[in-house]
């Protein structure tokens, strides 16, 4: 049996994939509203963690953080009670490396397999199973977790040990924010020159500017939609702020990473990403 705890955007989108393809599935989440969708399509809400936990084999943990991920975690370290087969716990969410070595010992101590395994790709590739994985864990625990893993995902790839997935997503989002800096940039620049930006996305189709942040965020930056609906900027600059401590733990040099971070601040971490062209619109430049 294979449980779910966490349904915000990409953690419902991959629900409704696991419903469809396994055709079972436990769910959990803190406001039970989110829960309704999928009990439609056929999946068992649990009353709590712990109940999926008792009822699965294999659990993904969904959420915002390693800290909320931890928290999930240790209520389920704690279920002493249960029968002794082991389960595997896999961790969707991005976090710390270090945090995820951390939890991967608390488990192994319970008997419990851990996995890391952050994902990559949004909603819609969730939904559709073709998410980009990077797996941290033991080999055991990874062909343990496999109904879950190639339920979501067309590219799994196994960095290493535990934390590593973690490592991994954190090279991803650099370049990921990056990318969508350059995105705003461009568009709220060319926007001032007369250029028409409504055509950009199309026109750049194919050639090595393209991107999926540009096919995906580029039409709704020009038109300045930014209802909620990429991820909020708050999320990214949590990513962003765990990757640049990891990189100045090895003394690397990261100045793209550092201005991202500082544009993320200027605006409200709760608003869609798409809004950080309006940090550009909003800012002219001052000659020296």
């Amino acid at each position: 049996m294979i449980g779910l705890v966490g349904l915000g955007n990409i953690g419902s989108a991959m629900a409704r994939r696991l419903v469809s393809a396994t055709g079972s599935l436990t769910v959990w989440n803190r406001s039970a509203k989110k829960a309704a969708p999928l009990a439609e399509l056929g999946a068992f809400v649990a009353e709590s963690p712990e109940a999926v936990f008792d009822s699965c084999d294999v659990i993904g943990i969904c959420v915002t953080s390693h800290v909320a991920s931890g928290e999930i975690a240790r209520r389920m370290f704690a279920r002493t009670s249960v029968p002794r087969r082991r389960r595997v716990l896999v961790d969707l969410s991005t976090g710390s490396p270090e945090a995820a070595a951390d939890l991967a010992r608390e488990a192994d101590a319970h008997g419990i397999g851990w996995v890391d395994s952050p994902v990559s790709g949004g909603t819609a590739a969730a939904a559709e199973g073709k998410l980009t994985l990077f797996m941290g864990g033991a080999a055991a625990d990874i062909e343990a977790a496999a109904p879950l893993l190639d339920a979501l995902s067309a590219r799994k790839t196994l960095v290493g040990g535990p934390g590593a997935g973690q490592a991994m997503k954190l090279c991803n989002q650099m370049i990921v924010a990056s990318n969508i800096m350059a995105i705003a940039e461009t568009i709220s620049a060319a926007r001032r020159t007369g250029i028409p930006v409504a055509s950009l996305p199309d026109a750049l189709f194919g050639g090595f500017a393209d991107s999926p942040p540009l096919r995906i965020l580029g039409p709704r930056m020009v038109k300045r939609d930014h209802e909620p609906r990429f991820g909020a900027v708050g999320l990214m600059e949590k990513d962003l702020l765990l990757a640049r401590a990891m990189m100045l733990k090895a003394g690397a040099w990261t100045p793209s990473l550092d201005n991202c971070i500082e544009l993320c601040a200027r605006i409200d971490g709760s608003a869609d990403i798409s809004s950080l062209v309006e940090v550009f619109d909003s800012t002219h430049r001052k000659d020296e």
